[in-house]
């Protein structure tokens, strides 16, 4: 009765109007369906550099096919990406100092700029507002804003209040909208904190080693950790009480030793981590250090087929796998992190630069520079899942790297 009643006391006009709305609400549903059809997520996609074209593919893990290539990317032979918040824009650094932020949906260049003459990398902020630049040519960080790509800071990475500037390298993104890197000429680690706008405060801390030649943060943005290549140890800033200063761990663990020519310098990054250990390529030597997270001793050496090149933990952190510079970088093998031991050895080809796992840890993907082609593995059997051609590949980077800190 109720519902007659107050049908009653609308009017003719107002109903056919309704009506009207439905119909017209009811054409723009269908037509959002038909869109919905054609709209993608991200978070399967990753991006390959392809060095010797200057292009970056993108490859879709759930079909395992490259769906398409980006190109006019300058000179990317020592490239890296990171990803926009949403994982929609890659922002590509070219060894040429290009700067480039390319839209992985639409396959296309959203704007370049040749920032400087030389760099090695960067790293956006915790809030992906700004992409900072480690450059060695001017030595220094640049910073830029995400969306534009227009200069916000320029910080001169300045060598005792001289002319002189240092190369900058391992720029990581820290909590707190702060960047961290080291100078390799002068020996120092740098924050620059960008929690209050665009002026950024500088710290300093000076005399950690010599030529620290790359970096890693932890997962949870507390540690950061410098490699030194002009001598055995690492240096260690605790980012919860920066006041404590940089501290040395890994004092001379190879002191009384043969160091071995170095090919190809190593890499750290935050993969190496696995539940409390850390699994760090030793410099000029054919082993992997095993770090106590807990108290930063080392606590094992492993023996491996040569110079550890990327040393990366899979998500479920079981397993660590390990490539290796010339000559043995036709290997990649697989260390149990139990028991430390060696579980298995793959050869995908000559020139195995770079490894990278699915989010999820169900794929990891290779790229084999010298046989011009990316490999897929399933990583629980061994046994491949897709083999795609690409001229000299080299850095994988997969998506979800958008919301994980220091990637």
């Amino acid at each position: 009765m109720m519902r007659i009643a107050f049908s009653a006391r609308i009017p003719s006009t107002a109903l056919q109007a309704t009506r009207n709305l439905l119909v017209v609400g009811g054409i723009l549903l269908l037509a959002g369906c038909a869109n919905i059809s054609s709209v993608r997520g991200t978070a399967d996609l990753a991006t390959v550099v392809a060095r010797a074209t200057g292009e970056v593919a993108i490859l879709d893990t759930s079909t395992r096919q490259f769906i398409g290539i980006v190109e006019g990317l300058g000179d990317l032979s020592h490239a890296s990406i990171v990803y926009s918040r949403d994982g929609r824009f890659a922002f590509v650094f070219g060894r040429d100092g290009g700067l480039t932020k390319v839209d992985i949906l639409r396959h296309e260049v959203v704007v370049r700029t040749l920032q400087a003459g030389n760099s090695i990398g960067g790293a956006i902020s915790q809030d992906g507002r700004l992409v900072a630049v480690a450059n060695y040519e001017p030595g220094g960080v640049r910073v830029f804003d995400s969306e534009t790509l227009e200069l916000l800071a320029d910080i001169p990475a300045t060598i005792d209040g001289s002319s002189d500037r240092s190369k900058v390298i391992g720029l990581v993104d820290a909590p707190g909208n702060r960047f961290v890197f080291s100078l390799w000429d002068s020996g120092e680690i740098w924050i620059a904190d960008f929690s209050t706008g665009n002026e950024p405060k500088i710290s300093r801390y000076k005399d950690i080693g010599t030529q620290p030649y790359d970096a890693l943060i932890t997962s949870d943005g507390r540690y950061y950790i410098a490699g030194l290549f002009g001598e055995d140890g690492m240096a260690l800033l605790d980012l919860w009480h920066p006041e404590n200063g940089v501290r040395r761990i890994l004092d001379h663990y190879g002191m009384g030793e043969e160091r071995l020519p170095v090919y190809k310098m190593p890499h750290l990054e935050g993969w190496a981590i696995a539940g409390k250990r850390a699994f760090v390529p030793a410099i000029g030597r054919h082993e992997v250090l095993v770090i106590d997270t807990e108290n930063w001793q080392q606590i094992g050496r492993i023996p491996v087929h040569g110079q550890p090149v990327f040393v990366m933990a899979h998500p479920d952190n079981r397993h660590v796998w390990v490539n290796f510079s010339v000559p043995d970088y036709d290997t990649v093998q697989i260390i149990d992190t139990e028991n430390l031991a060696i579980v298995g050895e793959l050869k995908p080809g000559t020139g195995v630069l770079h490894m990278e796992f699915s989010p999820r840890g169900d794929q990891i993907w290779l790229s084999v520079r010298d046989d011009n082609k990316v490999v897929g593995y399933n990583p629980y059997t061994l046994q491949p899942i897709a083999e795609l051609p690409l001229p000299s590949p080299s850095g994988i980077f997969m998506s979800d790297r958008a919301g994980r800190i220091g990637l």
